[in-house]
């Protein structure tokens, strides 16, 4: 059985803000935060990252800085979806430009496309630009949900590698194991059900929990990794209030204020977010020390 070309921890990068506009200096030392955690990717301007709100100088901008300050330590898949193909084509053309090591394609949202749509939309991004190609899966924000079927097709193309899988279903997570081979990427998109997943037969998670503890995530993942499946269990008994307390409100505002009680940047989040709630903030400070972050 071959190696998937990416595996472990990659955190969904929060993109943070001062003042109104992009904090660089809090970006760079957010990345190397992650780097010197132990883990294994970065995957910068997700939703997480507040894409939606970037403006596309912005977003570029922060793939650049990502892709700079890594300097080819750990593998970098920038965040290039759109719901117009030919937006995903540019911004996928652009993280291969400045020397991100894939892209993550989010399955157009709002118009929701069929599954011919949706084949098509990849088949295209495939055929443009030769950058490996992670797709996205979270119809609970998209309104459209990629089926097995679809994927197994994408999975024939040279450049759509893989899934970062959001639906927190473990069973589609084994039927698309077996339809789509074993050079699939299957990455989760969903911290609490990571251990599953991995049982599953996946192969790690973009995770917006590492960007708090980065440490504890990491070595939740090598322990999993490895077969310590009695030592996962029990990272992930200490991680699990942390993965929930990450969306008590509209995410990434739990997250942001877990990063500022730590003094790594600011709790700004860009409108329609505002700041997490008084009872989210409670629970992330109890989820924090649970999980021995403070």
């Amino acid at each position: 059985m071959s190696q998937p070309l990416f595996k472990g921890l990659f955190p969904a990068l929060v993109t943070p803000f001062r003042d109104g506009g992009v904090d660089e200096e809090a970006f760079i030392r957010l990345v190397e935060r992650q780097i010197a955690g132990g883990v294994h990717g970065l995957v910068p301007v997700g939703t997480t990252g507040e894409t939606a709100t970037l403006s596309h100088d912005e977003h570029r901008r922060v793939v650049e800085l990502c892709v700079k300050t890594a300097h080819g330590r750990v593998p970098v898949i920038a965040g290039a979806g759109s719901n117009s193909t030919e937006e995903a084509i540019e911004l996928v053309r652009h993280a291969k430009a400045i020397g991100a090591d894939a892209a993550l394609v989010v399955t157009p949202y709002y118009v929701r496309p069929n599954q011919e749509g949706l084949y098509a939309h990849y088949r295209a991004i495939n055929d443009a630009v030769q950058l490996p190609v992670m797709v996205y899966n979270v119809p609970g924000r998209t309104g459209v949900d990629i089926s097995n079927e679809v994927l197994a097709r994408l999975a024939t193309l040279p450049n759509i590698v893989g899934i970062k899988d959001a639906t927190g279903d473990l069973p589609r997570a084994s039927m698309q194991r077996l339809m789509c081979g074993d050079d699939w990427v299957m990455l989760s998109g969903d911290d609490p059900s990571g251990l599953g997943y991995l049982a599953h037969g996946g192969h790690g998670c973009i995770s917006v929990t590492s960007n708090v503890a980065p440490e504890q995530t990491s070595a939740f993942y090598n322990a999993a990794m490895s077969g310590d499946w009695a030592g996962a269990l029990q990272h992930q008994d200490r991680l699990i209030r942390l993965h929930r307390a990450m969306f008590t409100d509209a995410s990434p505002a739990p997250c942001k204020f877990a990063l500022a009680h730590l003094g790594l940047c600011t709790d700004e989040v860009r409108l329609p977010l505002v700041a997490a709630s008084e009872a989210s903030r409670t629970e992330v400070l109890a989820a924090m020390h649970d999980a021995g972050v403070i």
